[in-house]
């Protein structure tokens, strides 16, 4: 976000919406509302912000321009096929760093401390999240989650819908399958399947996923 944009929506009102809308505020968007699925929520504010109603409401609506306040990787991909109408924004918070070669996919955040090197290519709806780093030339596929203190080294790439847990860690020019997941501060050192759970130092494969 270069410039502030006005009524923007947050789909989401859990913790990690607060990250969301933080990182809305400090780059002065005018953030008109949220919107929910938890019932409980409506009425009630987050950050001062109104849960305004129910996700679905928004297939009806024209105009609306969002960014998903959920960090799941899989429910985000469901939200975004939910409302294909959507204007979806790419957001920066102004202490996160991205150099002016990397480019991030529509929808994409971006939070406080995270870093982002020359080449790097960030797709679609994907969290870079607090104090993270993409090195350079890291090729990360859409509905990725890269977790608060994670570091990817030169030229890593992820798959779509890759969770890369906290604190953990990816040397360089090693790949990570589709919606698999690394432990918290697991250290990936070789290529790693889809759909897996890898943990420990070095990172090892202990499940299957069914996604």
């Amino acid at each position: 976000m270069r410039s502030p944009i006005k009524h923007v929506l947050v789909i989401g009102a859990g913790g990690h919406a607060k990250v969301v809308l933080s990182a809305l505020m400090e780059a002065k968007a005018d953030v008109a509302g949220i919107y929910d699925d938890d019932p409980f929520k409506l009425g009630t504010e987050v950050l001062g912000v109104p849960v305004l109603g129910a996700i679905g409401e928004l297939r009806s609506v024209k105009g609306v321009v969002g960014v998903i306040g959920v960090g799941d990787n899989a429910t985000r991909r469901r939200i975004a096929a939910q409302l294909p109408g959507t204007e979806w924004l790419t957001v920066v918070h102004p202490m996160a760093f991205v150099d002016e070669s990397a480019s991030l996919g529509l929808g994409t955040v971006v939070f406080a401390g995270a870093v982002i090197q020359p080449g790097a290519r960030i797709g679609r709806h994907c969290i870079i999240n607090t104090g993270a780093t993409v090195d350079h030339d890291c090729v990360i596929g859409d509905f990725c989650h890269i977790a608060p203190g994670c570091n990817l080294g030169g030229a890593v790439t992820l798959a779509e819908g890759v969770f890369m847990g906290i604190g953990s860690v990816a040397i360089q020019n090693v790949s990570v399958g589709a919606w698999s997941t690394v432990g918290a501060g697991a250290a990936v050192v070789t290529y790693l399947p889809d759909r897996v759970v890898a943990v420990g130092v070095p990172a090892r494969v202990r499940r299957m996923l069914e996604i």
